[in-house]
């Protein structure tokens, strides 16, 4: 049954009852509510978009990330998707040549079972774990539905209330409510949980180009210029490039125009000058705000804050996907059993902070590590792009450049599938 507010325009559904309630179908939410579905919780994620399909989210996937989709019985599934291979991390060298800094493929003789990383549509990644999770019977995914609050009982979080994009608004009860909102998390904010923010000196600007056969297989490349650099990722029939340039410039970007912006990029990277009139506006380059932040404290009693709402990053390295479904499947396996008893507590929540708080910190050290040896000097306009130190020692010294993808590809403390999960 449903009531009508005075203007008519508002219908109100009863209240509803979960026992974990996940705000943001994105990698995160989608492995927590996937798993602890198999755990036999009752879970409820809630995506606000209707369906998965937006670009220029992030698409690599990690071999941490590949070798949970094999525990979770979806590895064969998610080989068939349509997907590029990244194995090599290219830079240019001194006498206009290249030198290779990251090579995944060495990772294979530490034991990695997939020494690459892989690059897929997000959306399809998201597909496939909608899927397994619909298999469960404890999982309910509510697409078109955003939360708007929280509602509180007594200084706890006692669920969300939401509105559809029919409408309708709404109240869901929960144990326990998990934001795995993104980087502009609304119930972070709500919560009033203190946020650290670090200097990032530079945005992004991604967009395609076409990509014909042989062309870059299997590199990702970064291609300098005074002021700016573009990050060429080999994709499925096409280039993904992101610009790179000085924080706060996107209006001057846009002020410049479409024919500025090709000119841009046919001088960055002349060997694509013949297709960059595929750009027909500037719609079609869609700004990324770099933001490297995280919590000082992940949660208040009823609520947990996981990926991008606990920790944002910066699309260095790709490593936000990882670190991410790598939260989600620690508080997986850390609040499994006390939700199936009814009893989380404020010290549940804590221990999952305290299990991926080193992770996060060393990620995003290793992070502003690699802003400022591929960003610095080339936004300040000191260099046309040369590595930095720390790149130098990884083209030189073998060790230092597998053990930089293993941190990478793997991570610091990678989390494996609880046997709840696996299949």
């Amino acid at each position: 049954m449903t009531t009508n507010s005075s203007a008519g325009a508002m219908a109100t559904a009863p209240p509803e009852r979960t026992t974990c309630c996940v705000v943001g179908g994105g990698p995160a939410g989608m492995v927590l509510g996937l798993l602890l579905a198999r755990a036999g919780v009752a879970v409820t994620v809630l995506e606000k978009h209707e369906d998965f399909l937006h670009d220029f989210r992030g698409d690599t996937v990690h071999p941490a990330t590949l070798d949970l989709l094999d525990d979770l019985g979806l590895g064969e599934r998610f080989a068939r998707l349509p997907q590029s291979r990244v194995t090599e991390v290219v830079l240019p060298d001194r006498h206009g040549g290249t030198a290779r800094i990251g090579d995944f493929a060495a990772l294979g003789r530490w034991g990695v079972r997939h020494p690459y990383v892989a690059i897929v549509p997000q959306w399809d990644l998201l597909t496939l774990l909608a899927s397994a999770g619909r298999a469960e019977p404890a999982f309910q995914l509510r697409l078109g539905v955003r939360a708007t609050s929280v509602v509180r009982e007594h200084g706890r979080v006692v669920g969300v209330r939401y509105r559809g994009n029919d409408g309708q608004h709404g109240e869901i009860r929960a144990g326990l409510t998990v934001a795995c909102d993104g980087r502009d998390s609304l119930l972070r904010a709500v919560a009033g949980l203190p946020v650290t923010d670090f200097e990032v000196p530079f945005d992004t600007w991604w967009f395609q180009l076409s990509r014909r056969a042989g062309e870059q297989v299997g590199e990702l490349t970064r291609r300098p210029g005074r002021g700016r650099f573009a990050i060429v990722i080999p994709r499925e029939g096409y280039f993904q490039i992101g610009y790179v340039a000085r924080k706060g410039t996107d209006a001057r970007l846009r002020a410049r125009g479409i024919t500025a912006f090709r000119a841009d990029i046919a001088e960055l990277l002349p060997e694509y000058a013949d297709r960059v009139s595929e750009l027909s506006t500037m719609d079609d380059v869609k700004h990324l705000d770099v933001q490297l932040n995280r919590l000082r404290r992940w949660h208040v009693e009823g609520m947990l804050c996981i990926g991008d709402a606990a920790h944002a990053m910066s699309p260095v390295g790709g490593m936000g996907i990882n670190l991410a479904v790598q939260d989600a499947v620690a508080a997986a396996r850390l609040l499994a059993g006390p939700l199936r008893r009814g009893a989380v507590r404020g010290g549940d929540l804590a221990r999952v902070r305290r299990r991926r708080w080193l992770p996060t910190l060393l990620v995003q050290a290793l992070q502003r590590i690699m802003h400022a040896d591929l960003a610095g000097p080339v936004l300040t306009g000191a260099t046309a792009g040369l590595p930095g130190p720390a790149l130098t020692a990884a083209r030189w010294l073998p060790f230092i450049r597998t053990m930089a993808v293993y941190l990478i590809g793997v991570g610091f403390r990678p989390e494996r599938a609880p046997a709840f999960a696996r299949r």
